[in-house]
């Protein structure tokens, strides 16, 4: 995202949450409490686990009353469990959504109640009731993960061609396009000169998408990908979206024969710094890279949104007119993401204190 990107695109959207810094939450005038209801998509990632009792963690250090509640991807779950919220008088709603498009109707709700909405990391569309929104550069994640492919293949060098596959996330997870665009378009210049070759011709998200952000649904992905098209062509790269995804992959190389310990394995990216995959990449046994989202500074960012309005004021954002949800551009807080291999998780992860060397090395197999 570059700033000539985002203009004076703020329009009424950016003004809709400050208008309700003096009314409580069953609209009427009164001083804000704070009350927030925090909607976690699910506890099947260690992130959202995180982030859930961290942002619960510093509201009630602002002194905010908290309902957590988790939708176990569950998209009726999440509803149900944001009424209640509503009906329970929050007066703030940070919401990771588990379905892009199936909250508009509630949240409708909300806002008849005066509630203020966060998105929070994915942003929800089509509906004009989201005020702010939270998250990462989500299209630079995309460009670091290609150009880790780029750099260890040494693209800028060598003719190929290589062979690469690419995989994208949930196609009803809004994070998904800026992911796969961001590497698509790092790619671009290299697949146009025939340095780099798609064998499947999947180079459109529909097709490269992952269900549910599922492990089992990328292996069976990729053993399809390495039966249809490698029998006697070699795969250099995966442009994988996330951890899980990436694991998923992992274990369909491994089951034909690739060895995760050889220099020919392929190249394999991730997101989220999760322990399993970081410890692949400190030991070289698989995943080489994630992109680390620092989930402590976005709690930290959406908890910040929250204590700007009730103080009376108005939330910090830094992006106006890159994420469009279908009715208006939404005012964002973005975060850097950070590029992690072996050579810098100690400094990145470990010395940041985000996870310890005993959590990364202790870290438990995926289980089916």
């Amino acid at each position: 995202m570059h700033l000539s990107r985002r203009g004076l695109l703020f329009g009424s959207a950016g003004l809709a949450a400050t208008s309700l810094a003096g009314c409580g939450a069953d609209g009427e005038s009164g001083a804000l409490t704070g009350h927030t209801g925090i909607a976690m998509p699910t506890t099947t990632s260690d992130r959202w686990v995180v982030e859930g009792a961290d942002l619960e963690k510093r509201l009630k250090g602002f002194g905010y009353e908290t309902i957590l509640s988790y939708g176990e991807d569950n998209v009726e779950m999440q509803i149900e469990q944001i009424r209640s919220m509503i009906d329970k008088g929050v007066e703030f709603l940070i919401v990771g959504a588990i379905g892009n498009d199936s909250l508009g109707a509630v949240l409708a709700e909300a806002k008849n109640k005066g509630v203020t909405v966060i998105a929070y990391d994915r942003l929800i569309l089509d509906t004009p009731d989201v005020d702010y929104y939270a998250s990462f550069d989500n299209y630079e994640v995309g460009v670091l993960q290609a150009q880790h492919i780029i750099e260890t293949l040494k693209l800028d060098e060598r003719e190929g061609p290589f062979n690469v596959e690419l995989f994208s996330g949930a196609l009803d997870d809004n994070n998904s396009q800026y992911f796969f665009m961001g590497g698509l378009d790092t790619l671009e210049s290299y697949l146009y000169s025939g340095v780099v070759q798609i064998p499947s011709d999947e180079t459109e998200q529909e097709p490269t998408s992952t269900e549910r952000w599922d492990r089992g649904v990328a292996r069976e992905r990729m053993t399809q990908l390495l039966d249809d098209h490698y029998g006697e062509r070699k795969l250099h790269a995966v442009l994988s979206p996330y951890d899980g995804i990436s694991r998923g992959v992992v274990e369909a190389l491994v089951a034909a024969d690739y060895d995760p310990k050889s220099d020919d394995f392929p190249v394999v990216t991730g997101q989220d710094a999760e322990p399993l995959s970081l410890k692949a990449i400190k030991e070289g046994t698989g995943q080489s890279e994630t992109v680390f989202k620092d989930t402590r500074k976005l709690a930290e960012v959406a908890a910040n949104m929250v204590k700007a309005i009730v103080d009376g004021g108005t939330p910090e954002v830094n992006d106006l007119g890159s994420y469009d949800n279908g009715f208006q551009f939404i005012p964002a807080y973005l975060l850097p993401p950070v590029d992690v291999t072996a050579e810098n998780y100690q400094e990145e992860i470990v010395d940041t204190g985000y996870l310890s060397e005993g959590e990364i090395d202790e870290a438990e197999p995926d289980q089916g």
